[in-house]
């Protein structure tokens, strides 16, 4: 897990919910790194740095074209 990547950086816990989803869908690696700290204590999101995206080396390539089609305009999906 020392080798993943951070991609993005949420604030809260419903801001990546759509992106788990298809990242799922698509069998990209990936994991959330302090996701349950501060999703028990939402307060501390700005002190942890917010939640972060970590994505597998491999997988970097393909989970970024997911996350650029959130900056489309023409997606109807906006990264918040």
């Amino acid at each position: 897990m020392k080798n993943f990547s951070c991609l993005a950086t949420f604030t809260y816990p419903h801001e990546y919910l759509v992106i788990q989803s298809i990242f799922n869908e698509e069998n990209i690696r990936y994991f959330l790194q302090n996701e349950l700290f501060i999703g028990i204590f939402p307060c501390y999101s700005n002190a942890l740095g917010g939640i972060k995206l970590m994505v597998h080396p491999e997988d970097i390539t393909d989970a970024k074209k997911i996350l650029d089609s959130f900056q489309d305009r023409s997606s109807h999906l906006k990264i918040v």
